[in-house]
C-alpha cells in the first residue's frame, strides 16, 4: 500500500512559521516520523508540498492509480478551494484531512473545510502528531474496505 502526504502553501516553512500556532517540528520531522511510522504499518509514503492550487491539483492528478490513498494538509486552500475537493473527488482517492491547529477554534473564515464533506475524517489541533494518527487512520479505513 502506498500513501500521498500531501502538503498544502506555506507549510514548507513550518519549524519557523508562527510557532505558538502550528509548533517547532518542520516539515521534514513530520516527513521523517512519517516514513517510520509507515514502515511499522508496512506501508511507503510518498510526500510532496506545494504553494500553488494548481501545483497541489497536479501533484494529486499524478497519483492516480499510483497511490491508494491521501493524508492531506491543504493548509489555507482547505477554506477555499473547490477545486481542490474536485480534485479529490475526481481521481477517487479517499483521503484524510490534518490541520495542526484547531482550524474550528480559528478565526471565522478557518472554521469551514471544504473538503470535509469528501473525506474519510479529519484529524486537527493535535499538532504535528495529527499527521501519525491520520495516516494510521487511513490505513486502518483502507484495509477495511479491502477486507
Amino acid at each position: 500500500m502506498i500513501i500521498g502526504v500531501l502538503n498544502g502553501p506555506n507549510l514548507n516553512l513550518l519549524g519557523t512559521r508562527e510557532p505558538a500556532v502550528y509548533g517547532t517540528a518542520t516539515l521534514a520531522d513530520i516527513t521523517a516520523h512519517l516514513e517510520r511510522v509507515a514502515t511499522e504499518l508496512g506501508v511507503q509514503i510518498r510526500a510532496a508540498q506545494a504553494n500553488g492550487e494548481g501545483q497541489l491539483i497536479d501533484i494529486l492528478h499524478g497519483w492516480r492509480g499510483e497511490v491508494d490513498g491521501v493524508v492531506v494538509n491543504a493548509g489555507a486552500y482547505t477554506h477555499t478551494s473547490i477545486a481542490l475537493r474536485d480534485a479529490f473527488t475526481a481521481t477517487a482517492l479517499p483521503f484524510v484531512e490534518v490541520h495542526l491547529s484547531n482550524i474550528h477554534a480559528r478565526e471565522p473564515e478557518r472554521r469551514h473545510s471544504m473538503l470535509a464533506s469528501a473525506s474519510i475524517g479529519m484529524v486537527c489541533g493535535l499538532g504535528a502528531d495529527g499527521y501519525e494518527y491520520g495516516l494510521r487512520g487511513l490505513v486502518r479505513a483502507l484495509g477495511s474496505r479491502r477486507a
